[in-house]
């Protein structure tokens, strides 16, 4: 069995694919890297089989019809033979020291009776152009040195795990969680970083900087005016993060508290997207969203509706408006949006 699988989404990534793949292979034998060409136009497909090619005890190469970055997600959870499972985009990389420190010690807990259900690492917002380049770690939220559970976490905010800090156990995403992201459907990263983790029981943190998140490009889906354009999509995965929070998810649980706090910001965002655009349809399209977690849970949406954010978005005025601007710009510094 493979230590850790690494899927790759691939979608017309020709210009990037290399440096993200080339990042990776340092890995060795000890990690399988899956290629996912999700209906590609470009030269991608070539790319991705040139790879299998010449390191096949490392790549595989899978090529199937455009369903989305979600569908890519899935075929290469369901041939994962890693022990561990890890998703990098095609325009992202791994740093190559924190990589092989993770190799290590995934290899260590592979061995270990008492399971490992999640690594969570720092990543870096690699923005276009920024010579600064923020870390988001959790050194002052997660306990460093030991496993540990969801009790001794202390989530401060803005701190949130994001898909690029997470390395699942393989057979929790598949058997336990029995996770399939939706097809064609964009922001569905943000189900990646949520369903699962009622699910975890023992966790470590690893203070590495792992994982570089490249953003800036024009074309990106985290580029403000993409997203809103696609904001039937960003809407569809926040309803979707309601539902599962609200039917799936057990109060008692100490990751609970969590978990409403991460639905809180993404329905912040939403919010935010839709009232910075300013139309009657958006107003009205914001005014529905809050609606339907209202009718999902009444209590909830007391909780949301007058937390500090949720106050915030609903003032009115100019005040509400400068308000409301002051937190997108938080917000964006968060979420890694721009």
């Amino acid at each position: 069995m493979k230590v850790l699988s690494i899927v790759v989404p691939c979608y017309n990534s020709t210009a990037y694919l290399e440096h993200c793949v080339d990042s990776l292979l340092p890995g060795g034998k000890k990690v399988e890297i899956i290629l996912v060409d999700d209906g590609s136009t470009d030269q991608t497909g070539k790319k991705i089989d040139y790879y299998a090619r010449h390191f096949p005890e490392q790549v595989k190469a899978i090529h199937q019809a455009n369903g989305g970055h979600g569908a890519a997600i899935n075929v290469g959870l369901a041939i994962a033979t890693g022990k561990y499972f890890k998703v990098v985009d095609s325009d992202d990389w791994l740093e190559a020291t924190a990589y092989q420190r993770v190799i290590d010690f995934l290899t260590v807990s592979s061995q270990n009776q008492q399971q490992l259900d999640l690594l969570v690492c720092n990543f870096v917002y690699d923005k276009l152009g920024m010579k600064h380049k923020k870390v988001m770690n959790y050194k002052n939220c997660l306990p460093q040195g030991q496993f540990f559970g969801w009790p001794e976490t202390k989530f401060s905010f803005g701190k949130y795990l994001l898909m690029h800090s997470l390395i699942y156990r393989t057979n929790l995403l598949r058997d336990q969680v029995q996770l399939q992201l939706p097809r064609h459907t964009f922001y569905e990263d943000n189900l990646y970083a949520f369903e699962p983790l009622p699910h975890v029981k023992r966790l470590y943190y690893l203070n590495v900087d792992l994982y570089h998140y490249f953003i800036g490009r024009a074309d990106q889906s985290v580029n403000e005016e993409v997203m809103f354009q696609r904001i039937d999509q960003q809407l569809k995965i926040n309803r979707l993060m309601v539902d599962y929070y609200v039917n799936q998810v057990d109060q008692g649980l100490p990751v609970a508290d969590y978990l409403k706090k991460y639905l809180e910001i993404i329905t912040t965002i939403s919010s935010i997207l839709l009232i910075k655009n300013g139309s009657l349809a958006s107003l009205a399209l914001e005014n529905d969203l809050w609606q339907y977690v209202a009718n999902s849970d009444p209590v909830l949406y007391q909780q949301m509706r007058y937390s500090l954010l949720g106050v915030s978005l609903h003032l009115p005025g100019k005040i509400g408006r400068k308000t409301i601007i002051g937190i997108y710009h938080i917000a964006r510094r968060m979420y890694g949006f721009n």
